[in-house]
């Protein structure tokens, strides 16, 4: 629900909403209506899973490891670099080879990550097309009109949008929160949500700080 407000969409209105905000380590995917969540479906697949998978892929295909005794995936993460390629990502890693001490380079290819990426991502569509299966016809019909909506740093996934409309058949759009963070800035504040205010109200004796600092609270 929060995903569905930060990206502005019309979580209030009779109409059928479709989030999916890709996280670090979860997945969520949401259908709102009314304020309240009609149907929804959350996997412990994200930009971690997806992390782990170039990663094991570096490994299984260029016999390749961070240390020579391999001290863990965030170590490995640290030295792999992913970045864009003209229409396609590509990047270099330089870990260790598993049977020789000196540090080579290799290059992965657009074409290389989209397939370490292909079941972590599947995993995902198919649970997008499974919380449609469950989805009322009637606010179905809504999101094959106002389309699916994309959040959270997983998002932002080079050609993630496209596939999953080629998947669906329905648009995408990335929320336009996440394409702020993209272009390196804070997005829009979302209507009808007021922002944090530093209360002139004196906290409650039990918690009240010894430098009698003041708390913050959000309100709507």
């Amino acid at each position: 629900m929060a995903a569905a407000i930060g990206a502005g969409l019309p979580v209030a209105e009779p109409t059928g909403n479709m989030i999916v905000d890709i996280g670090g380590g979860t997945t969520e995917v949401a259908v709102i209506s009314l304020g309240g969540i009609v149907v929804s479906q959350s996997l412990r697949v994200g930009g971690d899973e997806m992390d782990e998978a170039i990663i094991n892929h570096i490994k299984r295909d260029y016999k390749l490891l961070d240390r020579p005794a391999d001290r863990g995936g965030d170590q490995a993460r640290d030295r792999l670099r992913v970045g864009h390629e003209g229409r396609g990502a590509g990047g270099g890693a330089r870990p260790r080879h598993a049977h020789r001490p000196a540090r080579r380079r290799s290059i992965l290819t657009s074409e290389e990550v989209r397939r370490a990426l292909d079941e972590p991502v599947t995993q995902i569509i198919e649970a997008i097309k499974s919380t449609l299966d469950k989805t009322p016809p009637e606010l179905a019909a809504d999101i094959m009109d106002r389309g699916i909506v994309l959040a959270g740093g997983g998002a932002l996934l080079h050609g993630l949008d496209e596939r999953l409309r080629h998947e669906t058949q329905m648009p995408v759009h990335l929320a336009e929160i996440a394409a702020h963070v993209r272009r390196g800035r804070l997005g829009p504040q979302p209507r009808g949500v007021r922002g944090v205010h530093r209360s002139t109200r004196p906290a409650p004796a039990a918690a009240t700080p010894r430098n009698g600092r003041r708390y913050c609270e959000a309100t709507r």
